[in-house]
């Protein structure tokens, strides 16, 4: 993990019930490639896409899965200051799932639940700042994006704890604004809106990686135990995308460009 800009996503991490359930999964369709890391107690494996580490990947903690938490996808954001991000985010009716602590050699971090209930974690590392990716790097995380209950409501939280700042949004008629949202001068983080009322689960982050083609992926989700949930849809700006679970229920996507 390294350190980044203030309200930078740096790392994402695959929480699963059977890991090499989840290695098979994704190495298999997207196509990459793991690394063992064992400067922690527990077993922790590091995704690589090309020959870049960007991803970790975990057994869900048995006190998460008591608590009813699913196999899950879950983001770190850089900050400058873990503690004080997690006290602000309480001020602002946030929940915390995991306290502030340390990772020994890494940095710190905790886990917290905005006050809509979507789950984020705060991080700052030990290690020099390190510029962050331009564009839309291949077969890494690239778009980040939050279905929530209240998109005013997230957006006065998001805003006042990372510093994003509104760079464009989208009338989409009856199903609201689609608001695109990262920091002046560079490409959009991802985008917010309002979830419909009915059907589409609770607030949460889905996180979109960048491949060749989505429409070619479509039957190997399918053949390797995952779920297409919406598309391969057209998306404005020429892009196609594909939502899906994996065979373990973590919910994902992924974003091709120029593609139809």
């Amino acid at each position: 993990m390294t350190a980044s800009k203030h309200g930078s996503f740096v790392w994402y991490e695959m929480l699963a019930i059977d890991t090499q359930a989840a290695v098979d999964f994704y190495t298999r369709l997207i196509g990459w490639t793991t690394q063992e890391w064992n400067e922690l107690a527990e077993p922790y494996t590091m995704w690589i896409a090309g020959e870049t580490p960007f991803a970790g990947l975990m057994e869900l903690p048995q006190e998460a899965r008591a608590a009813g938490a699913p196999p899950h996808w879950l983001a770190y954001v850089a900050v400058d200051d873990v503690d004080r991000t997690t006290s602000r985010a309480v001020e602002l009716g946030a929940t915390i799932l995991v306290p502030a602590q340390d990772i020994p050699k890494v940095g710190r971090f905790s886990v917290i639940a905005d006050p809509q209930g979507a789950v984020i974690s705060p991080f700052k590392s030990l290690e020099a700042p390190d510029e962050a990716c331009d564009g839309m790097p291949m077969l890494r995380f690239s778009w980040h994006e939050l279905g929530t209950s209240d998109l005013e409501a997230a957006w006065s939280f998001y805003s006042d704890l990372f510093g994003w700042k509104v760079l464009d949004e989208m009338d989409m008629g009856p199903e609201g604004i689609y608001r695109m949202y990262g920091f002046e001068d560079q490409p959009p983080l991802g985008g917010m809106y309002t979830k419909p009322t009915e059907g589409q689960g609770p607030p949460a982050w889905l996180y979109y990686v960048m491949v060749e083609d989505v429409t070619a992926l479509v039957d190997q989700v399918a053949a390797l135990g995952g779920t297409v949930l919406n598309g391969p849809m057209d998306v404005p700006g020429g892009g196609s995308i594909l939502q899906c679970l994996d065979s373990q229920g973590a919910v994902f996507a992924m974003y091709s460009e120029g593609i139809s």
